[in-house]
């Protein structure tokens, strides 16, 4: 009888792991079955980074002075930075191949407002004659500067037409669908068209309509200019329905917006220890449409056409970094009508910025910024300094050129 139990309890035992083994070995088919890359202990353990960005913030405003110094019509926000110590964001991203056909990319920024998802998205890897799509939520291509997160920023801070027209972080993650195209050529050159729902609250505005109404449509090109340099430029459009009230006090605007873009980056990297990255950008905005006072209801017609532009250059040898950003709105267009009523500017909004910047090593960043910032024309001059850390841990994937 014990011999009888014994046997019974064995076979408890090894039953499940037989029929387990015999059930793989049935559903995986040498005509399904994954190696290499999709294979082994890659599919079930993604890449994992986190990004911490902090710094230490001084100027000659108070902080609320900052808190309420917006751009007049540009946008009303202010800064969102105060006197003191800045806990800015940590960035945990996770990224891998899905399968054969999809990799999965997400980044979950933690403030202190909470936790969000500002990316999660699906690009394909096999789609024949250099079409790619990516679908979920993401950053738009539609500029170099917009795609980038803030940790990959060369500034502590956005360029100044990028605040005026979309925000402090660009356009921002957005859903929706990216398709591009690469054709095999001498050279380099990417055509893409983005359907997003329009999201953003200072360009477009959730409200503005329940279905997708914000769309781009871009062209990036890159050429080698010599042995040691290679330029990448290109033009792209943003365009859709706006419905916001951050664009004028108390108004709420109601419009067609058009944003157009010229970019160009240029690098110089005759060794590994040094480098020059020179880069501009001019923005054109098109907007017109009806300003409507939520007090009285008056609708009074709204017409918008400003621009601006940066430039920027950083020369890197070996750990070090140094910097300068020149940044200007309105440099050749400043119309702002309500009711055919122009709505003038004291002056050009601008601003300049220098930095020096040390990186012990590729996942550290120490950052000291100074800017003069005059983006309210008539107003008080804003004298800031930033002190950035930025630290890296994780597999984190290479920035793009």
């Amino acid at each position: 009888m014990k011999k009888i139990i014994c046997f019974f309890s064995i076979f408890i035992l090894i039953a499940p792991l037989s029929i387990t083994e015999a059930a793989t070995q049935q559903d995986i088919s040498p005509s399904t079955s994954w190696s290499g890359l999709f294979g082994g202990s890659f599919l079930s353990n993604p890449n994992i980074s986190l990004v911490v960005d902090t710094f230490a913030y001084a100027s000659n405003l108070n902080n609320d002075e900052l808190e309420n110094r917006d751009i007049p019509w540009f946008t009303t926000k202010g800064l969102e930075q105060h006197n003191g110590f800045n806990f800015r964001v940590a960035e945990l991203s996770l990224y891998s191949p899905v399968d054969p056909y999809f990799t999965l990319y997400t980044n979950i920024p933690i403030d202190a407002n909470g936790i969000s998802v500002e990316e999660a998205y699906v690009v394909t890897t096999s789609l024949p004659a250099g079409l790619q799509i990516k679908g979920g939520r993401f950053k738009s291509n539609f500029s170099r500067l917009d795609a980038q997160h803030i940790h990959a920023w060369d500034f502590s801070d956005i360029a100044l037409p990028y605040r005026a027209f979309l925000g402090p972080e660009g356009l921002g993650g957005e859903n929706g669908i990216q398709i591009t195209y690469l054709p095999f050529l001498p050279v380099y050159l990417q055509t893409g068209i983005e359907v997003l729902q329009g999201e953003n609250d200072l360009l477009f505005g959730q409200t503005a309509s329940q279905w997708p109404h914000a769309f781009s449509v871009f062209i990036k090109s890159s050429l080698d200019t010599s042995d040691y340099s290679t330029i990448y430029f290109g033009p792209s459009v943003l365009f859709g329905k706006t419905k916001n009230t951050n664009i004028v006090q108390d108004t709420e605007v109601e419009a067609y917006t058009t944003l157009y873009d010229m970019e160009a980056v240029w690098k110089w990297k005759p060794s590994n220890w040094q480098d020059i990255t020179l880069q501009g950008e001019y923005l054109l905005l098109n907007q017109h449409g009806n300003a409507i006072s939520p007090t009285t209801l008056n609708i009074n017609a709204l017409k918008r056409i400003q621009d601006g532009f940066y430039i920027q250059g950083i020369y890197r040898i070996y750990r070090w970094r140094v910097g300068s950003r020149y940044d200007m709105l309105a440099p050749f267009f400043d119309t702002f009508r309500i009711a055919g009523i122009p709505q003038e500017l004291k002056g050009k909004p601008r601003r300049i910025t220098g930095i020096i910047q040390f990186d012990p090593s590729e996942f550290t960043y120490i950052r000291l910024q100074f800017s003069q910032d005059n983006s309210v024309p008539g107003g008080l001059v804003n004298n800031e300094v930033f002190l950035q850390f930025d630290f890296t841990i994780g597999a984190h994937p290479a920035h793009t050129f």
